[in-house]
């Protein structure tokens, strides 16, 4: 009976943090196989050829990389530096918009102090706290869209692209929120 109430609460658990993942869309070209690409390649995203200024993003660029290549070489594609099947290439966009929260409101709680005439002594009444209303109130958040698109090498032709959107609760994502939006991605490349 034990083992039913742990095996119930882990899986429990596992469902919970399953649903408090970023959702992850995607966009498939219906009439292509992807299991006819067998390896790939990210290429360099610049302005144009010549342009050799730092991107905002740079720094994204290893952590996207590592973690993209791991998971494409664990469903057994490779990296090719000549001739790939597929290019790889990955765009980061950071929203700013305005949340509407509220927040309960409450009274502060007070004593009061009365005079009994009956037993001549001095009482007191505690009055609890009670609720008012809510407090409502704007509050800038950012939001960080992370799409990765593949594209036919040969044909130069978009044939899946996946993305999900978080809430960034710093000016950049960290290393480890890029890992699982990348995970969380390609998890969904069949």
């Amino acid at each position: 009976m034990k083992t039913i109430h742990h095996t119930s609460g882990a899986a429990l658990v596992l469902l919970l943090l399953a649903a408090c993942a970023a959702p992850v869309h995607v966009q498939q070209d219906p009439a292509l196989n992807l299991a006819d690409y067998h390896t790939y390649s990210w290429v360099e995203t610049r302005s144009n050829q010549d342009d050799k200024a730092s991107r905002a993003m740079a720094y994204a660029d290893i952590s996207v990389r590592n973690a993209g290549s791991a998971e494409l070489q664990q469903k057994g594609w490779r990296e090719a530096a000549d001739n790939p099947d597929l290019i790889l290439s990955y765009d980061v966009i950071v929203e700013r918009s305005r949340e509407e929260r509220s927040d309960p409101v409450y009274s502060q709680p007070f004593t009061r102090m009365y005079y009994n005439p009956y037993s001549r002594r001095w009482g007191s009444i505690y009055y609890p706290s009670q609720f008012i209303g809510y407090q409502n109130y704007s509050v800038p958040v950012r939001e960080g869209t992370l799409t990765i698109t593949l594209t036919d090498a040969k044909t130069d032709k978009t044939i899946w692209q996946g993305w999900t959107t978080e809430r960034m609760n710093y000016t950049r994502f960290t290393e480890n929120q890029l890992n699982k939006m990348v995970h969380n991605i390609l998890k969904k490349l069949p």
